[in-house]
């Protein structure tokens, strides 16, 4: 089970993250969230293990803004949450690795995913809302019952203590990682370290 903890802010609760060992944290690049970062901290970044894959979080973003982030700060991996197209996507795969998020509801057509499976690496499964992710809300987890790829997934939107060892629940063949994010926060991009150690207990158990 891998883990994502995104929406990371402030110099020193990084460092104390990245301690937990995350597979992978991310760094949100759009304007409009309360987790917005506009300049990273390099030097902590750069002292991040290499175990963990640093992401670079956007939404619409115009290519070029994120090929020059991605070399500032040595994103291993981008995050799309926007409405960008599988064109989009090709651009960056192979480079780093690229998951594509949706807003997933009782009625989202998963067929729809078909033409993005050769342009990204992951898919990101998060609730359906006009913000973008953050919500923290969840959706109907057997809905992913309808997802036919084999495109690894992860699992976002509104996980918390009171919901994640249910995930156990999830056999979905591609079903590939959690993103934590909102419900394990002391405020927006400031993360609570107890109940991330709690989570993180927890999954490893899975």
């Amino acid at each position: 089970m891998r883990i994502k903890v995104c929406g990371l802010k402030y110099t020193d609760n990084i460092a104390t993250v990245a301690g937990l060992q995350p597979d992978y944290v991310g760094f949100i690049r759009y304007e409009r969230s309360p987790r917005f970062v506009d300049e990273l901290p390099e030097e902590t970044l750069i002292q991040l293990p290499s175990t963990i894959k640093k992401t670079g979080v956007f939404v619409n973003e115009d290519p070029s803004v994120m090929e020059e982030l991605i070399g500032k700060y040595n994103f291993e991996a981008i995050q799309l949450h926007g409405n960008e197209s599988p064109e989009f996507c090709a651009q960056f795969k192979g480079r780093v690795e690229v998951l594509k998020a949706f807003g997933v509801d009782e009625e989202f057509d998963f067929e729809q995913l078909d033409k993005y499976a050769d342009h990204v690496d992951y898919f990101l499964f998060d609730t359906k809302t006009a913000a973008h992710g953050g919500s923290g809300q969840s959706f109907d987890w057997s809905v992913l019952d309808n997802y036919k790829l084999d495109v690894p997934f992860f699992l976002s939107g509104g996980l918390s203590l009171d919901n994640i060892a249910e995930v156990k629940n999830i056999k979905h063949p591609a079903f590939y990682g959690v993103d934590l994010n909102s419900k394990f926060e002391i405020e927006p991009g400031l993360k609570d370290i107890d109940k991330l150690k709690q989570a993180f207990a927890l999954l490893n158990n899975i």
